[in-house]
């Protein structure tokens, strides 16, 4: 007979401690948007320098201010000068509010429906020296 009553405690804990914390959450609002909540529109950050770490910073800023950031990585090219938003497809809207978010940046219309993108960015050196790379 002792067995069910520990087991009977257990469940009782696990459920208190459930409760408990869905309690706590319930009342927390969450500070970052979500990604595409607000902005209805795929994003890609392509680094074309040779900073580390920048696309990933990117992404985290263009999320940060709810844009949906879909893929981040490299560019075939490198030592890019100046930060060029491609539009990909669709209107210039959506490279606006990126480049509103990142505060440079040259509006390039670039149409390929292929990539399954409405904007590409490519990072150049002069985003690089404001970004704060974190690990």
């Amino acid at each position: 007979m002792r067995r069910p009553t520990l087991l009977a405690t257990l469940a009782l804990v696990a459920l208190g401690a459930f409760l408990g914390a869905a309690l706590v959450l319930r009342g927390r609002e969450s500070s970052l948007p979500i990604p595409g909540e607000r902005h209805r529109f795929a994003v890609e950050v392509l680094n074309g320098t040779s900073v580390d770490g920048l696309a990933r910073e990117t992404t985290r800023r263009l999320r940060r201010a709810g844009i949906d950031v879909v893929y981040f990585g490299d560019a075939s090219e490198d030592a890019a000068r100046t930060t060029r938003i491609l539009i990909r497809r669709g209107d210039s809207s959506a490279a606006v509010v990126v480049r509103d978010v990142l505060g440079t940046g040259d509006i390039i219309s670039a149409p390929n429906a292929r990539l399954l993108v409405d904007v590409s960015v490519i990072l150049g050196r002069d985003l690089a020296p404001g970004v704060d790379l974190d690990p």
